[in-house]
């Protein structure tokens, strides 16, 4: 039997090479969007504290999720939308889930974060590795609670060392994998790990 996957002109009823690739496209769009639905399906049936929406293949948090979920949404303490293609995160999505303790976002195409991500006030570890950071996310230094900021693989050159310094609650920044500044970083005295 024949591969979905394998476009042969031969091999489905005549269609053409590009209308076997836009019917492969959709079938794979059509499994990620029932991916998406059985996940949170779960997440409000069970009343669960974590939403998985890993691999996806999601370009921005659904906004219809947010009408689905309304009655779950404050006992949600850690969501991952790793290893997807999300550009871009929305104010609304860090106003609706305030009380994020963990928020995985690993592995997207982000080059930066809303201001009011600064509203997460029980957050305390963030994973923003394997993006498109060309800046450090300033904004994460309003986040008092933070204990673990990952940024790995990114394109951050120059890092907010002083503000680093004064956040009490910090133990952990991972900047593997960043084209830093080490100058900047030589002299300095971390009272957190930093991974570079």
């Amino acid at each position: 039997m024949a591969d979905d996957s394998t476009l042969d002109p031969h091999a489905t009823n005549g269609l053409s090479l590009e209308e076997q690739e836009l019917r492969i496209k959709a079938k794979k769009m059509a499994e990620a969007v029932a991916r998406v639905a059985r996940k949170v399906n779960e997440v409000v049936e069970k009343k669960e504290k974590h939403l998985d929406l890993s691999k996806c293949a999601l370009t921005s948090f659904p906004v219809g999720l947010y009408v689905v979920m309304a009655d779950v949404t404050q006992d949600i303490q850690s969501i991952t939308l790793a290893n997807n293609e999300i550009k871009t995160m929305t104010s609304k999505f860090f106003s609706i889930f305030t009380q994020l303790v963990e928020l995985n976002l690993e592995g997207n195409v982000l080059k930066n974060l809303p201001d009011n991500i600064s509203s997460l006030t029980s957050l305390t570890s963030i994973n923003l590795s394997k993006n498109k950071f060309q800046d450090f996310p300033i904004k994460l230094l309003d986040v008092s609670t933070i204990e673990c900021i990952n940024l790995e693989d990114n394109e951050i050159k120059d890092v907010p060392v002083e503000k680093l310094c004064s956040m009490s609650c910090l133990k952990t920044v991972n900047l593997k994998g960043n084209p830093v500044n080490k100058d900047l970083l030589d002299n300095s005295e971390f009272k957190f790990e930093l991974i570079i």
